[in-house]
């Protein structure tokens, strides 16, 4: 049992993620569930052995001092991977997604076609957001493609690490990995204000200072996407306000305001077929009315904006979880999960 031959195995049976831990037979994530997989029980030496045969001198030294790492690679036959090594009760583990090579287009992901609207925005700000493991590096993926596929532009992505690969096409891109190319991501937004830029990616919005240059950027004629760990539209603003001191929150509402162009918040559900997920989303749109509330920073107002902003091309995700289970993509049981009013969904037999 080698890594290479997991996670070939891993990209054979779809599996999203590969878990190696301590005591515990390797660990596939499929349709976001857990398999356990019949192999041996790894011991401590086994997993730092596994872990350490992909890193570098200079990764090892790295590691050891921070016990954290995060990085990429792509193996011969095998996807791309996103790794982060970590400790855990003393021994050396790792978590690995894979990445497929092929970028997806945002219709081919089932999104809402004003995604597309938003991609082809010539400046301001788009936010991706919803928990870990929902996509959101893809839905960025796909809009940064559409971009590259449609207009000249110079587009300056940064990631922690790179996951999707990007060929020039009509766009030149330039794809920055914070701690191999930048130190990090406040630093890296900084400096790719002076390089020309029409479009900047990031990866992930993690302080203060990524925040604030990223508003700067937008509000300066740059569009800009971004990611956010938020569940929804709504969470989405408060967090982004929090961040900041007291004093300074009222500059951020009204730099928000003019800049937010929309919040796409996603969850990935399992099919009902089990021929994998789907993705559920909520959009919100900055119309005048959502900037005003941003502004006054009334933001509990928004879900009633939003369910009532269909023209505008926005929705609540229980309108889409609703959609999908008519469909007959979703069970009922998946869809009143993630939903936070029920009395949309009527008791009854799956679709």
């Amino acid at each position: 049992m080698d890594l290479a031959s997991l996670l070939k195995e891993a990209q054979q049976k779809n599996a999203s993620d590969l878990h190696i831990t301590e005591n515990t037979p390797p660990i596939f994530r499929i349709d976001g569930k857990l398999i356990f997989t019949d192999y041996n029980k790894i011991d401590r030496e086994e997993t730092k052995d596994m872990v350490y045969s992909i890193l570098n001198d200079e990764q090892k030294k790295i590691f050891e001092k921070n016990l954290e790492l995060d990085l990429s690679l792509t193996m011969p036959g095998i996807q791309r991977v996103r790794i982060n090594v970590h400790m855990q009760r003393g021994s050396v583990e790792a978590a690995f997604r894979l990445v497929s090579l092929r970028i997806r287009s945002i219709r081919e992901l089932g999104l809402p076609t004003i995604v597309e609207d938003l991609a082809r925005k010539p400046y301001g700000l788009v936010l991706i957001t919803g928990p870990t493991g929902t996509g959101k590096t893809t839905t960025l993926a796909a809009m940064t493609d559409l971009i590259n596929n449609e207009k000249e532009h110079l587009i300056v992505v940064i990631e922690d690490p790179i996951e999707y690969m990007h060929v020039n096409k009509k766009s030149v891109i330039k794809q920055r990995e914070v701690y191999s190319d930048t130190h990090s991501f406040s630093e890296a937004l900084k400096h790719a204000l002076r390089q020309d830029p029409d479009v900047i990616v990031v990866g992930e919005m993690r302080d203060l200072e990524t925040i604030s240059t990223v508003l700067t950027a937008a509000e300066t004629g740059h569009l800009v996407l971004a990611t956010l760990h938020t569940p929804d539209a709504p969470q989405t603003i408060d967090r982004i306000i929090d961040v900041f001191p007291p004093y300074q929150q009222r500059q951020i509402m009204v730099q928000l305001s003019n800049s937010l162009l929309g919040v796409v918040a996603q969850r990935l559900l399992p099919r009902k077929d089990m021929s994998g997920r789907v993705a559920a989303t909520e959009v919100m749109i900055a119309t005048s009315a959502i900037r005003n509330l941003i502004r006054e920073n009334e933001t509990e107002q928004m879900p009633t904006l939003i369910q009532t902003g269909l023209q505008y091309g926005m929705h609540t995700m229980d309108r889409s979880l609703k959609q999908l289970y008519d469909q007959g993509m979703i069970s009922r049981e998946s869809a009143v999960t993630f939903a936070k009013d029920l009395s949309e969904f009527k008791e009854g037999e799956d679709k």
